[in-house]
């Protein structure tokens, strides 16, 4: 039997093709309203995802590039420096984010919102049309420094992806 193609086999193959230089930095840390966004990503078991890769894309402002690209450690932990987004075109400020994982054959794509904004939450279209159980997977928490987003691939606490 021939050796088996990269579609074939099971990934991910992160380590080979995406890594990024400038590391998950959207801002520098210390840079004036520089906020974390951190979390862990956890299978339907609760288990965290060592080998994910979490990507962000906001709009990009003053010194803020608007892309960020951070991979789990070995406990499912992920961070991200970046600005708070302002509020645009009758959406509450969101980050887009995109979940690579083992297991899956396409990227999962999410939204992060700050829990901090429950007015432009509560009149954000796309969250509008959630179940309120279900908006909630969408909420970062405030924390120290930044927010905690937690991203559940699958299971009871499973968070909201959309389709592509």
């Amino acid at each position: 039997m021939p050796d088996p193609t990269p579609p074939q086999t099971v990934g991910p193959f992160f380590a080979i093709g995406l890594p990024w230089d400038d590391g998950p930095q959207v801002v520098e840390p210390g840079t004036e309203g520089a906020i974390a966004l951190r979390g862990v990503v956890l299978d339907g078991a609760g288990e965290p995802v060592p080998d994910a890769l979490v990507e962000t894309w906001q709009a990009p402002g003053a010194g803020c590039r608007g892309f960020g690209r951070c991979p789990t450690d070995v406990d499912g932990r992920w961070e991200i420096v970046t600005r708070k987004p302002a509020a645009a075109d009758g959406e509450a400020p969101h980050v887009a984010v995109a979940v690579f994982a083992r297991g899956l054959l396409h990227r999962v794509p999410t939204r992060i919102y700050f829990g901090d904004e429950p007015e432009a939450n509560d009149a954000d279209p796309l969250l509008s049309t959630l179940d309120p159980e279900r908006r909630a997977t969408l909420v970062a928490a405030p924390e120290d420094g930044g927010y905690r987003f937690d991203i559940h691939l699958q299971g009871d606490h499973e968070t909201v992806f959309f389709g592509f």
